[in-house]
């Protein structure tokens, strides 16, 4: 999971190309590298954008699963990138989860009222993560 593509290759060992797509929105480097290579080792297939606007980008043209959404990104915000996604019908239901180190009262609410399917804080535990996508329908093609 490293490179600066949009996309992330799907490498030897990673699950199949027919396998759904999880899109993954962080605009830091660390969090994509620690998040995305968990998720590929526990069988999923993870599309990357570092931003909102690359994320409406692939959303575009493709149809990922689900989408971990970083809320505090520059140029446009993961709130208001979820907004976008959801007027569009390809993307109206996909399950989206807000993904943000915004903890303080009030920042749940605002994440679900923007259109979030779930909220989860950071420091994220990888664990719960996977069952939240797991949660959605979502399952590695393994």
């Amino acid at each position: 999971m490293t490179g600066n593509s949009m996309i992330e290759p799907v490498e030897t060992g990673d699950p199949p190309h027919t396998a759904p797509v999880v899109l993954l929105v962080e605009d830091n480097e660390d969090t994509l590298i620690t998040v995305g290579d968990y998720l590929e080792f526990k069988g999923l297939r993870v599309a990357v954008a570092r931003t909102g606007h690359e994320a409406l980008a692939f959303c575009a043209h493709t149809a990922p699963a689900i989408i971990l959404m970083d809320i505090q990104m520059p140029g446009m915000s993961g709130i208001d990138a979820i907004q976008v996604l959801r007027r569009r019908p390809a993307t109206a239901t996909t399950p989206i989860i807000a993904v943000t180190a915004l903890a303080m009262p009030g920042d749940r609410d605002r994440c679900l009222q923007a259109g979030a399917t779930a909220y989860m804080s950071k420091p994220l535990q990888m664990r719960r993560l996977f069952e939240m996508i797991q949660e959605y329908g979502f399952q590695a093609a393994v």
